[in-house]
Formats: C-alpha cells, sequence, structure tokens
C-alpha cells in the first residue's frame, strides 16, 4: 500500500513528457548564447547527442572551409595543403590563380573533412608559408574573420628602406622581439619576384607595433629602415593649382546709356531730347500743292550749342 502512494507521490510531482511542438515553443524564445549553453551541457552529458551536434555541424562544408591570404607567389596548392595538414585530414585545398597570366593571386582555400580540424586551426591563425607570413579565417567570414578591424590601422606598419637581400623571415624575426606578429612579409615583384624595398608588418597588438615605431634601433640588413603606421603612407593626392575663373563684371556706365544685355530705357537719355513720333504722309501725288495748310507740327528740341560765327 504504501508502495503505491509513493508512485503516485512520485507521479504527481515529476515533470510529464512533452511533445516536440511544445519543446520547440519553450526554445523559441531563448537567444543563440543560451541555446549554445544548453546543447553544450546536454551534449557533454549525452553522447548521443553530442554525435549528432557533430553530425549537423559537419554537414556544411561553410563551417569547415578556411580563407588563407597573405601567401607567397610561388606557393603552390600542393605546399599549401602540406602547411595545413597537421591540423586533420584535408578534404580540398587550392591556391587560386589568374585565368589570363596564370600566376597566383595570393590567396587559397583550405577544407578540412572534420569541423575539429577547423577550429584547431583557427586557434593560430597566422602560418610562415614559403618565407611569408600567411593569415587564415573562415572563409565565410571574409577577410575581416580573424582580425578586429577596428584597430587594425593602429597595428599595421610599412617597413621602408629594406636591403634586397632582407627575406621575410629576417623581416619577421626582427620584429617579432615587439610582440606577437598577425601577418607581414616583404613586398616581391610579382615578374621578377625580387625585393621592391619595403614590406609591411601587423602586429596583434597597438601597443606591440606603438614599441616597434618608438625603438630607436632600426638597422636590418645594413640600413636603417622606416617604421611607421601603413596607413600614413599612403599615396597623397597632390592637388594641383588651378587658375582662378574669370567672372564677367558689368562696368558701370554713365546714366542715360543702355547696359549691356538689357533694354534701353523708356525714357530718354539725361540730357538729350528724341523728336515726338510723326504721322506718316499718305498723300503719294505732287502734282499740284495741298490747297489746306499742313497740320501744325510740334517743336522738336535740340540741345542748345554755342559755337564761334
Amino acid at each position: 500500500m504504501e508502495d503505491i502512494k509513493k508512485r503516485k507521490l512520485d507521479n504527481s510531482e515529476g515533470i510529464s513528457p512533452h511533445s516536440e511542438e511544445d519543446l520547440r515553443a519553450l526554445l523559441d524564445p531563448l537567444a543563440k548564447p543560451q541555446l549554445v549553453d544548453l546543447l553544450a551541457k546536454l551534449g557533454s552529458q549525452y553522447p548521443s547527442i553530442a554525435e549528432e551536434i557533430k553530425g549537423i555541424a559537419t554537414a556544411d562544408p561553410v563551417h569547415r572551409k578556411l580563407f588563407v591570404r597573405g601567401l607567397a607567389w610561388n606557393t603552390s596548392s600542393d605546399t599549401l595543403c602540406a602547411a595545413f595538414s597537421e591540423h586533420g585530414e584535408i578534404e580540398e585545398g587550392a591556391v587560386i590563380y589568374d585565368k589570363a597570366s596564370g600566376k597566383s593571386r595570393g590567396y587559397g582555400f583550405i577544407t578540412y573533412k572534420h569541423m575539429e580540424s577547423t577550429h584547431h586551426a583557427l586557434r593560430a591563425p597566422s602560418k610562415l608559408i614559403d618565407g611569408r607570413m600567411a593569415v587564415c579565417n573562415l572563409a565565410c567570414e571574409g577577410l575581416t574573420g580573424s582580425s578586429s578591424t577596428h584597430d587594425l590601422t593602429q597595428r599595421k606598419l610599412y617597413i621602408g628602406g629594406l636591403s634586397p637581400n632582407v627575406t621575410s623571415e629576417m623581416l619577421l624575426h626582427f620584429f617579432g622581439r615587439h610582440g606577437d606578429i598577425e601577418e607581414g612579409s616583404v613586398a616581391y615583384d610579382k615578374d621578377t619576384n625580387e625585393s621592391r624595398g619595403f614590406g609591411f608588418v601587423t602586429f596583434k597588438t597597438v601597443e606591440a607595433a606603438k614599441k616597434a615605431i618608438d625603438d630607436p634601433q632600426k638597422t636590418l640588413g645594413g640600413r636603417n629602415v622606416i617604421v611607421k603606421l601603413a596607413d600614413s603612407h599612403k599615396g597623397r593626392t597632390i592637388q594641383t593649382q588651378l587658375p582662378t575663373p574669370m567672372v564677367q563684371m558689368p562696368l558701370p556706365l554713365a546714366p542715360g546709356y543702355a547696359q549691356p544685355g538689357k533694354a534701353h530705357p523708356s525714357t530718354a537719355p539725361h540730357g538729350y531730347g528724341y523728336p515726338p513720333a510723326v504721322g506718316l504722309y499718305h498723300d503719294n501725288t505732287y502734282s499740284s500743292p495741298p490747297t489746306a495748310p499742313y497740320p501744325p507740327q510740334s517743336q522738336i528740341p535740340y540741345p542748345y550749342y554755342i559755337g564761334k560765327q
């Protein structure tokens, strides 16, 4: 009898099973961080749930594909895959080449077979490949996935005045004493693969970049190099002084004269009188003088001039 009462008590206090529709209604208002925490706890407690989460996440290759930029011009697809194979099995990997010239465009893609390999590679996104510091991030995140862009202008340095024999390894080793480097290399000519005498170094922190700028010891490869923010080195537009445009100004004329572009005033100019209009004479026959006197004509004023006789 006591056992029956105990079972009834357990059923009344226990939670009745919910349908899938009920659970969806409970999960729908939850935020993404809450859902992630919930699934992580359930996956750690129940291996079957963990396997299902892994299968869903791995099914979409977008979560396993990396974008790798900053590659050397001579880096091949085999070299790229070999550099990233330490993190796990690679499903696909290739350097992107220009169709017209057949030369590398300086970037490529790596797709791992398992999502865990992708996460392992992203823990150390910078990798030295063929003398250049390449950087990787999830391909779906674009160019800004591996680096915060809000302070990139304060972390990226321009290094000028480099000796032709300075390699990217030497450049990274020299500036690595100031802090961790995210990416950097010497700039090489695409056709000759020779150094162009400058390079770039991007530190992971603004503090490291400031140390490199303030460091008085800037001798590398037997030369004093130029170290400054890359953003300040961008080409400045030279402003050409344009001639001052000619503006036509109306010249003041004496009263009574018509101004250019304006109708002549209806009133006569000051100091001058125009004769009034005279009616047309309609008699075209001059055989004999008219019998009646001509109608009186109004006097025509003329200016009075005093001259010598």
